[in-house]
């Protein structure tokens, strides 16, 4: 869907035909679901993802015309997933069963290439578990959900300079951490 297709579709729901948002929900929750696990919300993505959603229709009236909905919504997920996460001082390993499936997809059907990606993206995730919470974001968001560093930017509510730094500063200590990946 194009920002503007996405324009009239939130055009529509801002004029009351509520089912219409159920379109936005279907482009993007699979990326939002992505986010909120990779964020750490593990097996909770689904909540978290589901108070986005209802979070950013609430406030669509707030929602600036002409800006792209996608990194509005992920920076809300974002929102939640900390909310989720505040008081809590470790993270479950259920986070990585979203991604261990996606791969699963994707391997090839060698079982010795499968074990030998299956331990070096268990590494990398692990990895990238362990950075410090703005670096982690940054990094997710560019590399694991592919979005541009304007869309990370908006995403996380921070300058895209800032983004940069994050991201070279994450991309740095996996180097460190992870030599042979």
């Amino acid at each position: 869907m194009e920002t503007a297709d996405e324009a009239m579709v939130l055009a529509r729901v801002r004029a009351g035909e509520t089912a219409a948002y159920a379109e936005l929900v279907t482009r993007h929750a699979p990326m939002a679901r992505r986010l909120a696990v990779l964020s750490g919300a593990g097996a909770d993505a689904d909540d978290v993802v589901q108070e986005a959603f209802v979070k950013a229709y609430r406030s669509l009236s707030s929602f600036r015309d002409g800006a792209e909905f996608r990194p509005w919504l992920l920076r809300i997920v974002v929102n939640e997933s900390r909310n989720l996460h505040r008081g809590r001082s470790r993270r479950s390993d259920r986070e990585l069963r979203v991604v261990r499936e996606d791969a699963r997809l994707v391997t090839g059907s060698d079982p010795a290439e499968a074990a030998v990606g299956g331990e070096r993206r268990e590494a990398l995730l692990a990895a990238v578990r362990s950075l410090p919470e703005d670096l982690r974001e940054v990094v997710t968001c560019r590399y694991l959900l592919e979005l541009s560093e304007a869309e990370s930017a908006a995403s996380l509510g921070i300058p895209p300079g800032t983004v940069k730094s994050r991201l070279h500063r994450g991309l740095a200590r996996l180097r460190e951490e992870l030599p042979d990946v």
